[in-house]
């Protein structure tokens, strides 16, 4: 088994993760990054990307994130393939332990792991994601523009993301299997008053029906959860906006948390419950969840991280000339 020792060790390699090492490389912390279960992040399961700021064609998630990886490895960033298992944040350098033995110390630790988006399980679904089934509608919604699209849920999120929908399409669909929603008042008030969305309730997703050929998504079967009776809805697009699962059990009882389970920063900063940890991207975004979002904190991450450190630095050279 090895050790490896770095001024900042990151945990993630989407685009927090990535952004952050490449700024702390250029600061001369050489960063480890542990790339964990999912290298790249969800940008290595998104096909075209037109949102990502500097290209003007479209391009393609999983060519972004190697391009990342290359600058930051070109910057002086050691990438591991391993995923953490185990974390001591009591003291540093923190101590961090991979599945396969090895022992990680960073006198700074970036967090970046990341959230995942809630699906409803079903194979279909699996099957048409990127062919019609999205969990981002700030990131897909564009490609449905004059289009008819289903949303998925009855929380904020789907009442968010259908309004947001509204700005493409004129026939959004909320597909809800309750005959409430759970989403702030506010919210509800508006969805209810925009003329392009309409409600459908106590109702369930049970295929994403495809078109055959290139034609992708053309319907949705539904089920009525009081009746059991079946219907079809025919979409181009369907949405699911049920929650977002952030990557954060590892730090569960090290960290301060908040009650959907994100990693709290301080307000304007990246800087944790912990002195000299940072967490950045969607592990404590649960409002934006963008790629340019997730990269802009990444180094914000990594200049706190720095700013850390040489006052650290400085206290042990004041304390040692005493």
């Amino acid at each position: 088994m090895t050790t490896h020792h770095t001024r900042m060790l990151v945990l993630g390699s989407g685009p927090a993760g990535l952004s952050a090492a490449i700024y702390g490389a250029r600061a001369g912390m050489k960063p480890i990054v542990v790339q964990g279960i999912q290298p790249g992040g969800q940008l290595t399961t998104t096909t075209d990307v037109e949102n990502y700021p500097g290209f003007a064609d479209v391009i393609q998630g999983p060519w972004l994130m190697e391009q990342m990886q290359k600058q930051a490895e070109h910057v002086g960033t050691t990438m591991m393939w391993d995923t953490i298992t185990e974390v001591d944040l009591t003291q540093r350098p923190f101590r961090l332990v991979g599945d396969g033995g090895d022992t990680y110390l960073g006198d700074v630790l970036v967090i970046a792991t990341g959230a995942q988006a809630k699906w409803l399980g079903l194979e279909s679904e699996d099957a048409m994601k990127g062919k019609g089934v999205s969990a981002c509608a700030t990131c897909d919604g564009f490609f449905y523009r004059g289009k008819k699209v289903a949303v998925i849920g009855g929380g904020n999120t789907a009442v968010e993301e259908a309004l947001y929908l509204t700005n493409h399409s004129d026939d959004v669909t909320l597909i809800h299997r309750r005959d409430s929603l759970r989403a702030e008042r506010i919210l509800q008030e508006r969805l209810f008053a925009h003329p392009g969305i309409t409600v459908l309730w106590n109702k369930e997703v049970r295929e994403f029906v495809d078109g055959g050929g290139n034609a992708g998504l053309v319907a949705l079967e539904l089920e009525d959860t009081v009746t059991g009776e079946h219907s079809r809805i025919d979409v181009d697009g369907g949405f699911v906006a049920i929650g977002h699962h952030p990557a954060t059990e590892l730090f569960r009882g090290h960290l301060a948390l908040d009650d959907d389970g994100y990693v709290s920063v301080e307000i304007g900063s990246t800087r944790t419950s912990v002195p000299g940890v940072f967490a950045c991207g969607d592990v404590q975004d649960k409002v934006y969840r963008q790629a340019v979002t997730a990269a802009g904190t990444g180094c914000m991450a990594a200049l706190d991280a720095e700013r850390f450190l040489a006052e650290m630095e400085f206290q042990e050279m004041a304390e040692a000339a005493e």
